[in-house]
This record gives C-alpha cells, structure tokens and sequence, in this order.
C-alpha cells in the first residue's frame, strides 16, 4: 500500500495548519494511501549539527540523517515513504524553526557534493523520485506576500525540495484566522470581521486545495 507521512511543523494541532494537512491526509487515504501523521512539536530533537557523517567517503547513510535522536526515525519513515506532505506556519516570513529544523536534517543528508555529470548540478543520493508537498499558513493577506517577497523566500523551499527529492509542490494560505477570540488579545490591527469573513468563505477553498493535493500526491506516487 502507498504509504504517505504528513509533517506539522505548527505548535498548534487542531488549528489552520493542522486542519489543512488533515485534509491533505484525506484526500491521500480516499485515493488508497495509508497514513502518518506526525507533530513535530512533540519531538525532542534538534537541527542539522553538521557533523558532515552523511557527506564522509564511503558513509552509508544513504539519504538518512547520521545523528541519533528521536526525529531519526521519523526522517527514516519519510524517506522509505511514497509521499511526504509538511506544513507550517509563517512567523515573521518564515517557517516555523521546527519545521526549519526538520528540512535541515530531512534535505541535507540527501543531496551530495557529488557532479552530476549527465545532467549537470550535483548527484542526488535517491534514485527514485520522492513526492513532496508543501502547506503554508499566513496572517499575511496575498498583496503582502508577493509585495514584501514572500513568494521568493518561501519558493526557495520549494526548490529545494525539487532538488533533492525530484518532485514538490506548495499551497498558500493567506489572510488566515488566528485567534479564536480577537477581543481576548491586543490586536487592533486586523479586522476581526475581516478574518471572520476569509475564514468562512476563503479557508474552505484552501482546505480544497488540500485535499487535492493529497490525492494527488498520493496518486503520484502510485503510478510511480
């Protein structure tokens, strides 16, 4: 059975991010997938430590992070999984630092320093093709995010990802709600109405969108 790990990289676990990456999860079990969710935030681990195990001649790492902690095992599920789908949300125009850890320690270990001499660029360490899928969540409207070069910043993840695993895609969701109670927190520059208003008519469409991507994930690597 095609097996897809979805990564939340929020803190929270029933909140934008997480309900967007549920759907995903259901759009990837409606088309056959078996599932895997994981919070990050309940893992006790760390970023890349450089300790270049994975780049050392003659390792046999084969695309797994050397340093034994409790996201090993983990990255191991994701890299012997037929889709991995991440999410996080954006805090101060990046993703959140677990989940900027958790790409640290899943990307380096599979790409290498190696010429690729027949199709230019570097090696990558896995031969097949590991679909992955990006969720992004924002308090940011979309005018922001392409004026302030959001787009350039988050897309880079995107292309890393591309990169090393050999497929990726990113969903976007913008102008989000984020407390559940805007009059409980100083915050009087947004409009609660406003918010009320995007997460009734616009959420729904990104949770779509999710869903979506799942199935298509999921049937992605089916064919594959």
């Amino acid at each position: 059975m095609t097996k897809v790990m979805v990564i939340n990289g929020s803190p929270r676990k029933n909140f934008n991010t997480a309900k967007l990456l549920k759907e995903a999860a259901r759009g990837a079990t409606e088309s056959g997938a078996e599932i895997e969710i994981v919070n990050l935030y309940d893992i006790n681990y760390k970023g890349c430590i450089s300790c270049l195990m994975c780049k050392r001649k003659g390792n046999d790492t084969n695309g797994l992070c050397y340093y034994k902690d409790d996201l090993r095992p983990i990255l191991e599920k994701c890299l012997h999984a037929d889709a991995v789908i991440v999410g996080s949300p954006v805090y101060h125009t990046y993703p959140s630092g677990m989940f900027r850890s958790f790409l640290e320690r899943f990307m380096f270990p599979a790409h290498t320093y190696m010429k690729d001499e027949q199709n230019g660029g570097m090696k990558r360490v896995l031969k097949q093709t590991l679909p992955v899928g990006v969720i992004m969540t924002m308090n940011a409207p979309e005018s922001y995010f392409n004026s302030s070069n959001y787009h350039i910043i988050l897309n880079d993840n995107e292309e890393s990802l591309r990169h090393v695993f050999g497929y990726s895609e990113s969903l976007y969701a913008f102008d989000t709600f984020q407390f559940t109670d805007y009059a409980k927190y100083d915050c009087d520059y947004f409009d609660a109405e406003h918010k009320a208003m995007v997460k009734e008519q616009q959420f729904p469409l990104y949770l779509a969108k999710a869903y979506d991507m799942g199935q298509r994930l999921a049937n992605m690597a089916q064919k594959s």
